[in-house]
């Protein structure tokens, strides 16, 4: 393998090259529209880490939270300016259910975090587990908090664009582009909770994509938010949300050809004096394709004026005075990367309440594919499934987990995995198990002590079978 210092001057030059997975050197998405470019000034090494974790989502957060609560030194790498991901960057209104109709079946951290969040919206019952409304701008600050005071660093406004191999199954560096330019990051073991599972793809794990056998993509959207609705006429009439009886007026406007924007699906939410958050909208985008992202921004911001063209038009005694406030900054992504661990979770270990030795977690959620013309599937109360441990660990890759949405799934079950709840629990997982293989297992994620594992999950509250 070339010096370190043949490969700091290179690093340009290869960081936009094919994927090198045996090669030991820098690694990064494919591209065909460049031959590289060279580099003519030197890349800073950070090497003070020992666990780095990339993407500050809720499962990013978790997994930085207990890394460091277990006494890892810490960093968590965030590509914007806030923590949260989908919950505040993409104004997801809601919390999926946190309760399986008998028990909180989210626990831990992820318990912690809901019951915190839960301030930010004082009209909502404190005793409320299902569909709580997310206050965004607080959920920040309590994320924020909970991350600091774990002694884990954050860096924000830092995107990694490349991933550094010291042999075939080992992560030794990952490199990110902020406003020093290019920075070289090292750390002992690395989690992955990028949402798309861009470091293990990059590190050369294999991966699925889409929830059908053609690599279908659940389709995305883009949240946004009405202000100055009349409160009194939106509490007395039907709900606008779509996902009821036949009653919202955006089943007429999808189907009147007048608003060609508008199509029949929003999750409509009270988050605020006169203010709603809607989850509406549904676009076919290949979320790890920039150039169709940022298509679907783009077009995402003209669907969420569409709405609101439609209600002021059909519901106006609601909508007349209304006020387009925010689209969301983050795309709302359903589906993107699955990585291949050492099990894959599946629609039939949902169906089966399926529980594992070694279960990190349970998900009760139901089977929520958006795209599919399949109907969905439910459990009946009490009902959940584990989660295996060994769908946080890549095959093949020995020093790097996953957390989140990226988590080895099939496409059926990756329709309730994908949620926030879900992926506070694997995050508090990976940054546990990041921490036990570095002082157990040699940095080998998958020779954790998976006994010691549940025990300290269990003692931090999490709810385990």
């Amino acid at each position: 393998m070339a010096s370190r210092r043949k490969f700091l001057k290179q690093l340009g030059a290869v960081a936009l090259s094919s994927v090198l997975p045996a090669s030991g050197v820098l690694a990064a998405p494919k591209s065909t529209k460049s031959k590289g470019i060279a580099l003519h000034h030197d890349v800073a090494i950070d090497s003070s880490w020992d666990v780095i974790v990339v993407g500050g989502g809720p499962a990013g957060c978790t997994a930085a939270i207990a890394a460091a609560r277990e006494g890892a030194r810490t960093l968590l790498i965030e590509a914007t300016g806030q923590l949260g991901g989908l919950g505040t960057a993409g104004m997801v209104p809601t919390w999926s259910p946190f309760s399986d109709g008998e028990r909180m079946i989210y626990r831990g951290l992820a318990e912690k975090i809901f019951e915190e969040s839960k301030k930010g919206v004082p009209h909502v019952k404190k005793n409320m587990l299902n569909w709580v409304p997310i206050n965004a701008e607080y959920l920040m600050t309590v994320y924020d908090r909970l991350v600091t005071e774990s002694g884990a660093k954050v860096l924000f406004f830092s995107r990694i664009c490349a991933v550094e191999k010291s042999a075939r199954d080992t992560v030794d560096t990952v490199l990110v582009a902020n406003k020093n330019g290019l920075t070289a990051f090292r750390a002992k073991v690395f989690v992955d909770a990028t949402g798309d599972g861009d470091l293990a793809a990059w590190a050369g794990a294999a991966f699925k994509r889409g929830y059908d056998k053609d690599g279908t993509n659940q389709l995305s959207s883009l949240c946004f938010s009405i202000d100055n609705i009349d409160m009194y006429d939106f509490n007395a009439k039907p709900s606008v949300a779509t996902n009821g009886p036949r009653v919202s007026p955006l089943f007429q406007a999808a189907e009147s050809g007048k608003y060609p924007l508008v199509d029949a699906y929003a999750n409509v939410v009270l988050v605020g004096p006169r203010l709603l958050q809607f989850n509406a909208g549904h676009m076919d985008v290949d979320t790890t394709d920039p150039w169709a992202i940022t298509d679907a921004m783009m077009l995402g911001r003209r669907k969420a004026a569409a709405y609101l063209d439609a209600l002021r038009d059909l519901r106006p005694t609601t909508f007349a005075t209304g006020h387009l406030v925010k689209t969301a900054p983050m795309l709302g992504v359903r589906d993107s990367r699955r990585i291949t661990g050492d099990y894959v979770l599946t629609g039939d270990d949902w169906r089966a309440r399926r529980t594992f030795d070694d279960e990190i977690g349970r998900n009760c959620y139901y089977i929520d594919i958006h795209g599919s013309t399949k109907p969905a599937q439910r459990y009946g109360r009490g009902e959940s499934h584990g989660i295996p441990y060994r769908c946080l660990t890549p095959r093949g890759l020995r020093n790097v987990l996953t957390a989140g949405r990226c988590i080895s799934a099939d496409g059926e079950v990756y329709g309730s995995t994908r949620i926030m709840p879900c992926c506070l629990v694997t995050g508090e997982a990976a940054g546990m198990a990041a921490k036990l293989a570095i002082d157990g297992a040699r940095c080998d994620v998958h020779k954790v002590d998976v006994a010691r594992l549940r025990h300290r999950l269990k003692e931090e509250g999490q709810y385990l079978r």
